[in-house]
């Protein structure tokens, strides 16, 4: 058994500053008392403790509130996403099979008609009835429940458990290091594995947590180079806007600042190199909802002399390549360690998550000869062109370093002679001519990667996490 994780900081550090959100502060005495009571009123509402339960709502106190309030109470929470529709919304909940809904009032109507939702405002005002809260949990008590992003099928439904949270956070401390100053910027969704594990390991740790209720690349450049965070987590998008906020105005990272966290796919090297020269140091990272956040991160030292890499493997956590015999060899990343997760939920409960103890993820990479994993794309984004294996993630790579380029997706459309070709959809920071573009590219790209097309459009589908959805990118062309 191992202690409540909020229970066990509000006794060890309570007058620490635990979280930020705007011009409000909270000690994690006050999370404790807060998610209690909130625990009570749950309690008085019918919510009985180990119940399966889903959450949605934005990136505001009141939300973690209610989170460390189910959390009290042993429930698992399903983390809705608030960019879905109320089709995949209803999907979700009705595979969860969910005792009951919780929503912030200003989401209730993203939910499907069907389901009548509990509001934060209804539990906020109700009369709390007595409860003990559990002050131990077991291992394999399920925390969270994440759907995957669905870019193969329908999505599943992911268990995170306590052990599994716990493994992830004590990896990554031990690989980051640890003070009583760090603050983490939460800029990410709380309902998205890198958002949660931001507060999992601010329990574990100690750490306060400064949350943006969204993204906002002035605020996150203006407290990176004025020393207000420490730490943050962010997809390469959102990094890349951040630089660009930092050169726009001259600024760069504060002493103060020790690094960002990119997850989310592969990080451009570009947007690497961009970083050393503000003194921004960026630590790539590898690691998926099956995986509670990071399996392998690229230690900064390492980050020019491995460009491209996600790093090697945290203290706990295996990775090897299916199928290859010798460094530099592609196969899919199969991952096996204390952070994966023991299974799905609903429609999937039945498929085991791993295969001989190993997760396969889906993804393609490699390990060179010092045990550095590459990533090099999902599986299922691979395009074969006249029989070459082309994957839409190193066209990124080269679009997204040149100066004009903002954003860019590669997906394939069918081909008469070559079955599939790749087509490039861009966003742009400044105006270039399309030759220009296929130039730059047949410089750094086999002429067979090379998009046939290119399509400036004002913006690219995405997740709630932000990652890119090649699969929508089609749609655009409509």
């Amino acid at each position: 058994m191992y202690p409540n994780w909020i229970l066990q900081r509000a006794q060890l550090t309570p007058a620490r500053r635990a979280l930020s959100f705007e011009e409000q502060s909270w000690t994690f005495e006050e999370l404790k008392n807060i998610s209690v009571k909130r625990a009570t009123q749950l309690t008085a509402l019918g919510i009985k403790p180990k119940e399966r339960v889903a959450i949605l709502g934005p990136s505001e106190p009141s939300l973690i509130f209610m989170m460390y309030a189910c959390m009290h109470l042993q429930c698992e929470m399903v983390m809705l996403n608030r960019k879905l529709s109320k089709v995949e919304l209803q999907y979700q909940i009705e595979d969860a099979q969910v005792e009951k809904v919780l929503v912030a009032d200003e989401d209730a109507l993203l939910l499907p008609d069907i389901h009548t939702p509990i509001v934060f405002s209804a539990v906020e005002s109700t009369v709390g009835k007595s409860l003990e809260i559990s002050k131990e949990w077991s291992l394999d008590q399920t925390v969270t429940i994440m759907y995957t992003s669905g870019t193969t099928g329908l999505p599943k439904g992911v268990r995170q458990t306590v052990g599994n949270h716990q493994a992830s956070a004590l990896a990554s401390v031990l690989n980051i290091g640890l003070s009583e100053e760090d603050v983490w910027l939460c800029t990410v969704p709380l309902f998205h594995i890198s958002g949660f594990s931001i507060l999992v390991r601010s329990l574990l740790y100690g750490n306060a947590v400064k949350l943006y209720k969204k993204f906002d690349k002035d605020q996150a450049a203006l407290d990176i180079a004025e020393g207000q965070v420490t730490h943050m987590s962010a997809v390469a998008v959102m990094l890349q806007r951040v630089l660009q906020e930092l050169e726009d105005r001259g600024l760069e990272a504060s002493p103060k600042f020790k690094m960002i966290l990119a997850g989310g796919g592969p990080v451009p090297e570009n947007y690497i190199k961009r970083a050393h020269r503000l003194n921004l140091m960026v630590s790539q990272t590898y690691g998926m909802t099956e995986t509670s956040s990071q399996t392998a991160t690229l230690s900064n030292e390492d980050a020019l002399r491995k460009l491209g890499s996600a790093g090697k493997p945290l203290f706990f956590n295996q990775i090897k390549i299916a199928g290859v015999a010798s460094p530099g060899e592609m196969g899919e990343i199969l991952i096996r360690g204390p952070h994966v997760t023991p299974g799905y939920i609903g429609s999937f409960s039945e498929r085991s998550s791993t295969v001989d103890g190993w997760l396969h993820t889906g993804d393609i990479g490699y390990l060179d000869e010092e045990g550095y994993l590459f990533v090099v794309d999902r599986r299922s984004d691979l395009l074969i062109s006249g029989g070459e294996n082309i994957y839409p993630a190193e066209i990124e790579n080269v679009l997204l370093s040149h100066q004009a380029v903002g954003e860019a997706g590669v997906c394939a459309i069918d081909d008469e002679t070559w079955g599939q070709v790749p087509v490039a959809f861009i966003v742009l920071k400044e105006d270039v001519r399309e030759d220009e573009l296929i130039e730059f590219c047949k410089e750094r790209l086999a002429k067979y990667k090379v998009p046939k097309y290119f399509h400036v459009v004002p913006n690219l589908p995405r997740s709630g996490s932000d990652k890119l959805l090649r699969r929508k990118l089609k749609d655009l062309l409509n």
